[in-house]
Order: structure tokens, then C-alpha cells, then sequence
């Protein structure tokens, strides 16, 4: 007889453990199902965020750079993308660097080569091709390629789009 109730002991509380690790495992489930249905709300609200910059641009801070060893680094003739310059005729080739937060390989969307338009930066407004990459310390700001004995400038809360000619 002792063995029957310690075989049905057994029985008995290996279904009250089943059935707790089964509604457990129901519990954390449907808490894990509310966080993910959260995440994705959240991203699909990103994503129409992140479509407008694309549309309408983002707000930057818009300066100038020229092609000096004291502004740049030790080869001031050749941009961020390995092209070569010549840096009496900088202001021609109407190339940018952009601050790091907005290269795609620092989490941004912009990539060497992109086609971007800035506007609300006074007489600089146009059309600019991304050569260069600022020092860490920038964010939201791109610098003009300027010629030596330009004076400098500068104009806030200006627009950067990417121009995208693939589609």
C-alpha cells in the first residue's frame, strides 16, 4: 500500500507542476506578446518618421571648411572617400562633409557619393555631393568644401535631404 501512494504522490505532483509551468509559461507568453505588439506600434511609428526625413529633410546646422592641413589633416587634398582635390579650385567641386551621425556607417542615412540639397542656408542653398566626414565631436551639422581665403559662415536650422535619383 505504501508504494501505491508513493507512486500516486508522485503522479499528483508531477500534474500540479505541469499545470503551474504551464500557465506560467502562458503568463510570461502573453506578457512577452504585449511588449512585442508595443515594439512593433512603436516601429511602424518610426518608420513614418523616418519616411518624412526623407521627403522633407532634416534639420542641420549648415558651416564651412577649407582644405588646409589646420582644418582637415595631414593630406588636405584628398576628402574622407579617398578623392583627390584641387585645393585652390575647393569651392567649385561642391562637395560636403557631413558630421558622422549621418553616415550610414555610423547609424545615419547618408553614404559617400549621396547627392543631398540644402536649403534655408542662404546664398549656399543647392545641390552638394557627400565627400567627407566631420570630427566625432559634430552632430546634425554639415561643412561646405570651401577654397582658401573664403570667409567663413555659418546658418542654423537649415534643411539637408537626400536626393535620391534611383526611383
Amino acid at each position: 500500500m505504501n508504494k501505491y501512494v508513493y507512486y500516486l504522490s508522485i503522479v499528483i505532483l508531477t500534474i500540479t507542476y505541469s499545470a503551474i509551468s504551464t500557465s506560467l509559461i502562458d503568463y510570461k507568453s502573453n506578457t512577452h506578446k504585449e511588449v512585442i505588439d508595443k515594439l512593433l506600434l512603436e516601429n511602424d511609428s518610426l518608420k513614418m518618421k523616418l519616411s518624412n526625413i526623407f521627403e522633407y529633410g532634416i534639420e542641420v546646422d549648415v558651416t564651412m571648411y577649407r582644405p588646409t592641413k589646420y582644418e582637415t589633416d595631414s593630406t588636405p587634398n584628398i576628402t574622407a572617400d579617398g578623392t583627390k582635390i584641387k585645393i585652390s579650385e575647393a569651392s567649385r567641386y561642391r562637395f560636403v562633409a557631413v558630421s558622422r551621425n549621418l553616415l550610414k556607417r555610423w547609424g545615419g542615412f547618408l553614404n559617400y557619393g549621396d547627392f543631398v540639397l540644402l536649403k534655408d542656408a542662404g546664398h549656399k542653398d543647392g545641390i552638394y555631393r557627400v565627400k567627407d566626414t566631420m570630427n566625432s565631436r559634430w552632430v546634425n551639422v554639415v561643412d561646405i568644401l570651401e577654397s582658401p581665403g573664403t570667409d567663413p559662415y555659418k546658418f542654423e536650422n537649415a534643411s539637408l535631404t537626400l536626393l535620391d535619383w534611383t526611383k
